[in-house]
């Protein structure tokens, strides 16, 4: 169906997804003003590996590599514009989840990246896609908001 199978770097929409990384954690930044500790990286490497690195690949295999594919093989292959229904099911229980660990807010605004994540999962059959951008926004996300809010 699409040339860059498997390939997300060949994808302009994988490069306008990782864009919009970026411009949410401005946005966050701006709205909640926290003092972000811009070396992280280096000063607490172990800290942040986990939820930017290992979880991201654990979650994508599991939501998108088993869940969303069962979904798809067993209850729907059909779509709602650009998302499919095993995408969207997915979805909601990934965000589901994330209301465990999460302020209420936070854990509802993972459903967008959630159906990013799903959407590339879907467009290039494959778990590259999901799991370089849920690394990406994961990173960006704990880089703006290391810091006291």
């Amino acid at each position: 169906m699409f040339p860059f199978l498997r390939k997300p770097w060949q994808d302009p929409l994988f490069w306008l997804a990782l864009a919009a990384g970026p411009v949410c954690w401005l946005v966050i930044y701006l709205l909640l003003r926290p003092e972000p500790q811009w070396g992280w990286p280096l000063a607490a490497p172990l800290q942040y590996l986990l939820p930017a690195l290992v979880y991201p690949v654990l979650e994508e295999i599991v939501f998108r590599g088993l869940l969303q594919e069962w979904v798809r093989e067993r209850i729907s292959e059909r779509s709602f514009g650009p998302f499919s229904v095993a995408n969207l099911l997915t979805s909601v229980v990934f965000t589901g989840l994330h209301f465990i660990y999460h302020p209420p807010l936070w854990a509802a605004l993972v459903l967008f990246p959630s159906l990013v994540f799903g959407f590339f999962k879907d467009r290039t059959r494959g778990l590259a896609a999901p799991i370089i951008l849920h690394s990406f926004y994961n990173a960006g996300f704990l880089w703006v908001l290391s810091g006291p809010v």
